[in-house]
C-alpha cells in the first residue's frame, strides 16, 4: 500500500495512529451542534442565520467556518424562488385617511410604525385565512388572528391583540394595503378608539408585512401539507410564537446590548 501511495510506512504508521487536533475536535463539537439547530428548525437555517443563533449562545466561530462546515456536512437553508406576478390596480383610499408611512420602513423605536395584511394558507378543508400584525422596529408580529372566512372581525382580532400588548399609549402608524376589510368604518374607529393612526396605501407600499408572509410561506407553509384547518392553525401558532417571535427577540436584545455598549461611558465618574 506504501508503494501505491508513494509514501514512508513510517509516514502511514504515524498518520494512522495520529489523534484529532483540537481545530478537528472543534469543528466535530461545532457541527454537532450545527446539526441540532437545523434539525430544529425544519432544515431552514442556512448559514447566516446558522452563524446568527451560534454567535447569541456565544461561539466565536465565523460565518465563512459556519458555511464551510454546513457544506461538508451537506446541509442548507431552504432557497427562495423567484416568481413575478401581475401588478393589481390601487383601490380607492377611504377619505380622511392618508399614506403616513410612504414606504419609510425604518423605525427608531417600538410602538411607533405597524403594518398589516391579510394572506391565505391551503388547506383540505379549504382556504384558512390569516392577519397579522408587525412591528417595523423589532419585526416582531404583536397581532394575529385566523379564520376560514375573510371578514372585518378576523382583522379588528388581530389590531385588539396587538393594542392589548402595547406598553405605551402614545400614537402608532398602522399601515395597511387599501382592500376592503381595512376601510371599514368598525375598523377606522378601533384605530381612532386606541390612538392608531391609519395609513392606507398601494399593496407595494406594505412590503414588509409582504416580506414575512413570503418568509413564513417558504420556510413552513409551502413545505406542508395540511388536512384540516386546526392542523394549520397549530403550525402557524408554532412558526410565530415558537420560531419567529423568539428569534426576533434575541435580535432585539443582541440590538440592545450594542447600544449599551456604545453608549457606555469609558470612565465612570461619582
Amino acid at each position: 500500500m506504501c508503494r501505491c501511495l508513494e509514501v514512508s510506512a513510517s509516514g502511514y504508521y504515524g498518520w494512522e495512529a495520529r489523534l484529532p487536533s483540537d481545530r478537528q475536535n472543534d469543528n466535530n463539537r461545532l457541527l454537532t451542534r450545527i446539526r441540532e439547530l437545523h434539525t430544529d428548525s425544519g432544515g431552514i437555517l442556512g448559514a447566516p442565520r446558522m452563524h446568527e443563533d451560534l454567535t447569541i449562545e456565544g461561539e466565536t466561530a465565523s460565518k465563512n467556518r459556519v458555511a464551510r462546515l454546513m457544506t461538508v456536512a451537506g446541509l442548507q437553508g431552504w432557497p427562495r424562488k423567484k416568481k413575478r406576478g401581475q401588478k393589481k390596480p390601487p383601490l380607492l383610499t377611504p377619505p380622511g385617511v392618508n399614506n403616513l408611512l410612504e414606504r419609510d420602513f425604518m423605525a427608531l423605536e417600538p410602538e411607533t410604525k405597524w403594518v398589516t395584511d391579510i394572506t391565505e394558507i391551503k388547506t383540505g378543508e379549504g382556504k384558512l385565512y390569516l392577519c397579522v400584525v408587525l412591528d417595523l422596529f423589532s419585526k416582531l408580529v404583536i397581532g394575529w388572528s385566523m379564520h376560514h372566512r375573510q371578514d372585518r372581525q378576523m382583522v379588528l382580532r388581530a389590531v385588539e391583540m396587538a393594542v392589548w400588548q402595547r406598553q405605551g399609549s402614545g400614537p402608532v402608524i398602522l399601515h395597511s394595503d387599501r382592500g376592503s376589510l381595512f376601510r371599514s368604518g368598525d375598523y377606522q374607529r378601533l384605530l381612532s378608539k386606541n390612538t392608531l393612526m391609519s395609513a392606507v396605501g398601494h399593496c407595494g407600499d406594505n412590503a414588509a408585512c409582504e416580506g414575512f408572509f413570503g418568509v413564513l410561506k417558504r420556510e413552513r407553509t409551502n413545505r406542508m401539507r395540511y388536512p384540516t384547518l386546526d392542523s394549520a392553525k397549530a403550525d402557524l401558532f408554532d412558526y410565530i410564537e415558537r420560531f419567529h417571535n423568539p428569534r426576533m427577540r434575541r435580535r432585539v436584545a443582541k440590538y440592545d446590548m450594542k447600544l449599551s455598549t456604545v453608549f457606555k461611558p469609558s470612565v465612570e465618574t461619582r
